[in-house]
């Protein structure tokens, strides 16, 4: 089933929209502030986004540039400006279509199937699904090299990024320091083991909740470290 978020500051349109998607088959869920809408937008996944121009907290504008820079999931843009320049402004911010109100319901709903099984023939036969390694709210996308803590996207260097993944592959294992060295920076140890303790002190520090009470890498003293299921 398809998923559908809606972002519409008026409640009856956000409810006929839900409504009449729902009848179609879609789930949906709605927000009417702009701020939270793009918060679940980037860290939910959706299939599609249907967007008011006019929002409070942020505009419909701009969510669909910073939705546009992180997905490439349909967009269509929703407003009561016939202005061309609004439709212009948005196609150009990566929005799939442009549709204004007032409209049938039944338009919206035909709208929304077209663009989703566009999407579908486009990445369906040739999508290769990323390797992603999910553990208690740590998300590692090995494909695209990114990791989302709780839906939030941390930072990491190359090496950081290296060896939370090798640990998270082999959960419950311990690792010496000496081992982890020479699997990450494929080298003998030669007295930089301190390497592994600083990387894995940033890790926490990204990860962990309470870096003096990790939950995720523990440290077992006078071994080395292991990752937690």
């Amino acid at each position: 089933m398809s998923k559908v978020l809606i972002i519409e500051d008026e409640v009856a349109i956000a409810d006929l929209e839900k409504d009449y998607l729902e009848l179609s088959g879609f789930e949906v869920e709605t927000e009417n502030d702009g701020v939270v809408g793009l918060k679940r937008a980037l860290s939910e996944d959706f299939d599609m986004y249907i967007l008011d121009l006019m929002l409070p907290g942020i505009d419909g504008f701009e969510i669909c540039k910073q939705i546009r820079e992180e997905k490439n999931t349909p967009i269509l843009m929703v407003s009561a400006k016939k202005d061309d320049i609004d439709k212009i402004r948005g196609l150009g911010l990566g929005a799939d279509d442009y549709i204004t109100k007032p409209f049938s319901p039944s338009e919206l709903v035909a709208r929304v199937k077209a663009h989703l099984a566009r999407y579908e023939r486009l990445i369906g036969s040739n999508a290769v699904e990323n390797d992603v390694i999910e553990i208690r709210g740590i998300r590692i996308d090995k494909t695209a090299r990114r990791v989302w803590v709780n839906g939030e996207e941390k930072q990491f260097t190359t090496k950081e990024f290296d060896l939370l993944t090798f640990l998270a592959e082999h959960p419950n294992h311990v690792f010496t320091k000496e081992e982890l060295f020479r699997e990450i920076w494929d080298m003998e140890s030669i007295g930089d083991i301190a390497t592994v303790t600083v990387h894995i002190k940033k890790i926490r520090e990204k990860i962990e909740m309470n870096t003096n009470k990790p939950q995720y890498i523990e440290t077992i003293w006078g071994v080395g470290y292991r990752f937690k299921l």
